[in-house]
């Protein structure tokens, strides 16, 4: 099969190789890292990248998206004339790790919680990805914003879905995400050091490429990855689970 992937630029490194050994024809474009910064901006980028990949000679059997929700930016892209595919992802942290459960058990208590990898250190200006998830899912909201909004019982249902704290701590953490077939011990010595100097806590976790390998392979269970048919948009969920669906 023939294959466009669009991905951010922080995944370089883990998309070539999984690229080098997938068994399908490849052609990538990547965006610079901190696009998401700006959703909107992102989203008619992105838009922009997947109605141009419709114009080729030979046509793509799919446009894959090496990307989360992120921000909102992937939210109501519009597959054109070829299908979309991507992973189920809040952003690229998940992509990362490797999957949604293991998302949820390093950033449950604080979806916002800054991380790195080597992609984020040998790019851009900052070490870090601030994350948006939490304001994203709403953790930036008052139980009184969810009560106005929703009602007493649903407040109280979100906040407790949600995982929202409401004691007011900061977090100090910064987790490295050192994915095995593209680390860089160097750059897991200076993420350290800077966040030591920073006074954060540097945690250093495994990173598993396994969503980007199944992406470029084609092996895209619905579990985990969202296929979207010619016509069709992608509708943000804001959970934990799905996070996002097919719309019209």
């Amino acid at each position: 099969m023939y294959f466009k992937l669009i991905a951010c630029d922080v995944l370089t490194r883990e998309v070539c190789h999984c690229i080098a050994r997938s068994p399908h024809t490849v052609d990538v474009e990547f965006t610079e890292k901190g696009q998401h910064e700006d959703s909107e901006r992102l989203r008619l980028l992105l838009q922009e990248k997947i109605d141009r990949s419709a114009e080729t000679r030979v046509p793509f059997d799919a446009i894959l998206l090496a990307y989360g929700l992120c921000g909102n930016s992937t939210a109501q892209l519009e597959a054109r004339s070829i299908q979309l595919v991507l992973p189920r992802a809040h952003d690229c942290c998940t992509i990362f790790l490797g999957s949604r459960r293991r998302f949820k058990e390093l950033f449950a208590d604080n979806p916002s919680r800054p991380f790195s990898s080597a992609g984020y250190m040998e790019r851009g200006d900052s070490y870090l990805h601030d994350g948006d998830t939490g304001r994203v899912l709403g953790l930036d909201r008052s139980y009184e914003d969810f009560v106005a909004q929703y009602g007493e019982e649903n407040a109280k249902y979100i906040m407790e879905t949600l995982s929202l704290s409401r004691d007011g701590n900061t977090d100090d953490k910064v987790i490295y995400i050192d994915v095995p077939e593209t680390s860089r011990e160097e750059y897991a010595s200076l993420c350290r050091e800077t966040a030591e100097k920073e006074g954060r806590r540097f945690i250093r976790v495994e990173g598993n490429i396994r969503l980007i390998r199944q992406l470029v392979e084609g092996t895209w269970n619905e579990e985990e990855f969202l296929i979207v048919k010619p016509g069709r948009k992608i509708r943000a969920v804001y959970d934990w689970e799905e996070i996002i669906r097919v719309g019209d």
